[in-house]
Formats: C-alpha cells, structure tokens, sequence
C-alpha cells in the first residue's frame, strides 16, 4: 500500500480528518508493514529525524529574514497559503518545502546585486508540527506541537485514553516514509508501567490510532 497518505493530504487537517480516521482503520486491518517499537530510534532523548523535519518551512510559519550590515532590510513574513513570503526590493519569494538554510543562500543569490548585502539569516519563529491522534482517546483530532513528542505525550495531550474501551497494548501509530506507509505497534501499558523501553517519538505528520478492545456481546 503505496503512497496512501501522503504529505499533500495533510495541509487542511480540519477538513480532511474524517478521510484519515478511514485510512487508519484501513490501515489498522490491512497486511501493511508493521514493527515493534525499537528504542533505538531515540537519541539522546531527541530524534534526529524529528529535527530535520521540524526544520522544512510550510505554509503558516513566521520568519524572521535579518540582513547583517543592512538591518533596514530586516523583517518578519508569515508564509501564505501559496507558500510565498514578499521581500523588500525582490518581491515574491517561494518558501514553503525548503530549509532555513536552503531558503538563505537563495535569498543571499537574489540580493547580490545589492552590494550592500553580504549575509542573510533566515529564522523561525515557533515552528509547529501536525500529529493525529485517534481512536479510544477523549479529544480524536490532530494536535500541533513545536518539540518532540513521544506517542504517551500525544495521547495525553488529545484528553488522554478512553479508558472504558481503550485497548492500551495494541497502540498503532502510522508513518509514511518515502516510498511506503509502515506501521509500529506499541503496548502503551507497558510504558505506563514503567516495564518499556525508552519512549517512542513521533516524527511530523505521524498517525496514533487507540484501538478499542475487543468485547463480545
């Protein structure tokens, strides 16, 4: 199962949550790959991968764009909904998908003509980072943070379990890599017992699903 959720489908996550609950519970009962939490992933309690994501500019975030030797130039852009921000002296440039540093050599190119300008810095402010949590949890629904986030913190922050139906050792959260979707299952009762390894991070656009627990009637 290729390419099911994708990044693009992620840009309006209020309008598009009841298509991602489908998706999981799709995902939940289909023969996707699916591991067990590797503790390994965490990296002096930071994961890498969590980082490089944080860093790519999308649609919303604030910059602050400094000229060292040019503060006139300085300002602070929000990046629209086109994924543009508008500089003094270039106009329209295209942000979203890119760096911090990516985005500061292009603007250090476009400003050459200006001999004046020698250096750009290019920072953001607060940089959040959509994570979905679903499933036999209070408040289902996407959360948006700006620092790691390990799956318990997730589930706290979306009201906590259901604890009247939910299945804490069958917790599944769904991440699509490159060029598949694969799911980690991981026994939160363990963790909260203390007896799990180290925490499991979640990275940008990654999906918690709650399973409920099977009952028979």
């Amino acid at each position: 199962m290729k390419n099911l959720i994708s990044q693009k489908q992620f840009l309006s996550p209020l309008a598009k949550l009841p298509c991602l609950l489908l998706l999981v519970a799709m995902l939940a009962l289909t023969g996707c790959q699916t591991d067990q939490f590797d503790a390994s992933q965490s990296i002096a309690g930071v994961p890498k991968q969590f980082q490089a994501d944080a860093l790519t500019l999308r649609e919303g975030d604030t910059l602050n764009i400094s000229f060292p030797g040019s503060t006139t130039l300085d300002t602070t852009q929000q990046i629209r909904p086109d994924g543009k921000i508008v500089l003094p002296l270039i106009g329209e440039v295209a942000a979203a998908g890119k760096a911090p540093e990516a985005l500061q050599n292009e603007l250090l190119k476009m400003y050459q003509p200006q001999a004046t300008v020698k250096q750009v810095m290019v920072s953001v402010q607060s940089p959040t980072i959509p994570i979905y949590v679903t499933g036999a949890v209070l408040r289902p629904g996407p959360i948006a943070v700006n620092h790691p986030i390990s799956v318990l913190d997730a589930v706290m922050e979306a009201g906590g379990f259901d604890y009247t139906k939910a299945n804490l050792k069958g917790v599944v959260i769904v991440r699509q890599q490159t060029d598949r979707t694969v799911r980690y299952k991981l026994n939160l009762k363990k963790v909260l017992s203390g007896s799990e390894g180290g925490p499991f991070y979640l990275k940008p656009y990654d999906i918690v699903y709650v399973p409920e627990r099977f009952t028979w009637f």
